[in-house]
């Protein structure tokens, strides 16, 4: 079988919850199967991937929304899943013929959810309003004041709502506004608003333990001291290092015990990321879950290829690649307080050089747009076809971390 690229997109409940996750599918370093009819590739592409491969390693246990094509639908593909996993997402581009309908109530009939992807309020999509349970709206082709009406009869049929493309938090409350119960798009990833009063004490003391992990020399002793007055690190470390993620003999007691099983790398790991999560507290889970996977993501990239810079400040560029949305703040602004080093902030100003693009490369991967990520592969000489494991592989980590 060759070599499957999933990526995933969230997806927001009115709460900035998350609800599940869009799932992103390519089978080739090439976005066409020159062998067999595409739909026929997208029914073995999901049945010889996420039937074999536990689809809550890609989802964390959320709901999946999986696209299907005219072919796998009429095969009723989606009963081959549990109705508990996955949303049926039904093309925008199908041509609703009795074969479709019938397929769709077949599947509804079973438990399932069945979405309308891209809906645009078109007639030849009108057979199977009735039968969906959601309608999926492309926020960038409606004018939601121009559609209201038509927004609110769908609500009145008992329709729920999702809001695609939705890239602004302005997006975001007109549609919550609107009657929309669910969104999807990268709002959560772009500051609320610009603040420019003085930081509160508890964001300035995690930034200073930052600074510690930072540092080219670690000092243990300064480190221990930092986590040890904090009650909720010291709890989750602790936790970290005793989970079945280790498999450690002897249960480990004390901060320092942790700080010396784990060793510099990975302590600096684990920091950062409990300090930006404690930072992040008041935002979307979703932007530690990226941030992780991202830093993780290009840290395995730098520790199998050839660069000038070191694997631990890729994964920092990874990492702080949304502190912009965390603090409120513009990049720049942010980083002339961190003490961080001129490749690794030139990085997250988006300037020339490997760290820049391995980051792109990142950010290319989890949004599913293969070209821009082949094409960063091949400019930074590496081979993509490791891409979908260690993407795999970040997500696993970043799993077992949010479990803490």
């Amino acid at each position: 079988m060759s070599t499957v690229y999933i990526a995933r997109q969230p997806i927001f409940n009115s709460h900035k919850k998350i609800f599940g996750y869009e799932l992103l599918f390519r089978d080739e370093p090439v976005n066409f199967v020159k062998t067999i009819d595409g739909d026929m590739a997208t029914s073995e592409l999901i049945s010889n991937t996420l039937l074999i491969d536990d689809i809550a390693n890609y989802t964390g246990g959320k709901m999946a929304f999986i696209n299907f094509a005219k072919s796998p639908l009429v095969n009723l593909i989606p009963l081959m899943f549990h109705p508990s996993q996955i949303t049926v997402e039904v093309l925008e581009d199908i041509k609703p013929d009795q074969q479709v309908v019938d397929a769709c109530r077949k599947i509804v009939s079973k438990g399932f959810t069945l979405a309308l992807d891209d809906y645009s309020f078109e007639p030849h999509s009108d057979p199977l309003v009735p039968i969906a349970d959601m309608i999926k709206v492309d926020l960038s082709l409606i004018d939601i004041g121009k559609e209201q009406g038509r927004i609110s009869r769908l609500i009145k049929q008992g329709k729920v709502l999702l809001a695609e493309k939705v890239e602004s938090y302005s997006e975001y409350e007109s549609a919550l506004a609107a009657g929309f119960e669910f969104f999807q798009g990268h709002f959560f990833a772009t500051p609320e608003m610009i603040e420019t009063k003085p930081l509160p004490t508890s964001r300035v003391n995690l930034l200073n333990l930052m600074t510690v992990i930072a540092r080219q020399e670690l000092d243990y002793d300064e480190l221990d001291q930092f986590i040890s007055r904090d009650v909720t690190i010291s709890y989750k470390l602790l936790r970290y290092i005793n989970s079945a993620f280790y498999k450690t003999i002897h249960e480990i007691e004390s901060i320092r015990q942790a700080i010396v099983f784990l060793g510099e790398n990975e302590i600096r790991r684990f920091i950062a990321l409990i300090a930006m999560a404690k930072l992040a507290d008041d935002k979307p889970d979703e932007l530690i879950r990226v941030s992780a996977v991202r830093a993780r993501f290009c840290e395995l990239i730098a520790n199998q290829f050839n660069f000038s810079a070191g694997a631990q400040e890729f994964f920092t560029v990874g990492l702080f690649s949304l502190i912009d949305a965390i603090m409120d703040n513009t990049m720049e602004q942010i980083l002339k307080n961190l003490p961080l080093g001129t490749p690794i902030k030139e990085a997250l100003l988006q300037t020339d050089g490997e760290l820049t693009d391995c980051l792109q490369l990142a950010m290319a991967y989890e949004k599913g747009n293969w070209n821009d990520a082949g094409a960063l592969a091949r400019k930074l000489d590496i081979d993509e076809g490791v891409l979908p494991r260690y993407y795999l592989e970040a997500l696993t980590w970043e799993l077992n971390f949010s479990r803490l």
